[in-house]
């Protein structure tokens, strides 16, 4: 099987997660930010992630890959539902989170970005969705601020995780593109998490790209 992603992706993270927590071979190949091309003949439009299935087939959306891939192998992990205090937080916290980490995502050494064509598209990309990104760089003490209290108010609603399960594909991915922000206060609960669910994937976190 071949994953098609972007390295900064919160959603290619979540099929990312799943194949190293079930230890399953696959193929990753980094599709190129302003190749709409690409993924639009694989599943008719411009998306990530995307499984591609060993029958040749495509399969479009995080869950829908997360669900498939975790029904290939036992025991499954992914059939309870999602921790809604956890999920109020995540939709709590989204807006100032992706308005501190855009920004940072544009300047940072992903595959996706590795041409001066592919990182202009990309910026370019993000300007639309999110405005001026040079501002948003400028309220970073503010957004800081408003992310560092929510992130105290996740410490007790992780302290007692310990097996992954559907909750972990929502929340980890928000959490790991947060540890490309310098000042990120991750408490000693929400560290601990991170760590772990990291070690556990497979999948690397962005604190070497911190800034």
């Amino acid at each position: 099987m071949k994953l098609h992603i972007y390295e900064h992706c919160p959603f290619c993270v979540r099929a990312l997660m799943i194949f190293g927590l079930k230890k399953l071979p696959f193929e990753v190949s980094v599709i190129m930010e302003g190749d709409a091309e690409t993924p639009t003949r694989m599943v008719g439009r411009k998306v990530v992630p995307i499984l591609e299935k060993e029958d040749g087939t495509y399969m479009p959306e995080s869950m829908d890959i997360v669900r498939y891939v975790d029904g290939l192998t036992g025991p499954r992990v992914t059939d309870a539902p999602v921790d809604e205090r956890i999920q109020a937080w995540c939709e709590s916290v989204s807006t100032p989170l992706f308005n501190l980490v855009i920004p940072r995502f544009t300047e940072g050494d992903f595959a996706e970005l590795a041409t001066p064509q592919a990182r202009r598209a990309y910026t370019e990309r993000e300007q639309n969705a999110f405005g001026d990104l040079d501002a948003l760089r400028a309220q970073t003490p503010v957004l800081l601020t408003q992310v560092n209290a929510k992130l105290a108010e996740l410490e007790p609603l992780v302290a007692g995780r310990q097996e992954i399960d559907t909750t972990d594909f929502i929340l980890f991915p928000w959490l790991r593109s947060l540890t490309i922000v310098k000042g990120a206060a991750f408490g000693p609960q929400v560290s601990a998490y991170i760590e772990r669910v990291s070690a556990q994937t497979q999948v690397a976190l962005l604190s070497a790209q911190a800034k």
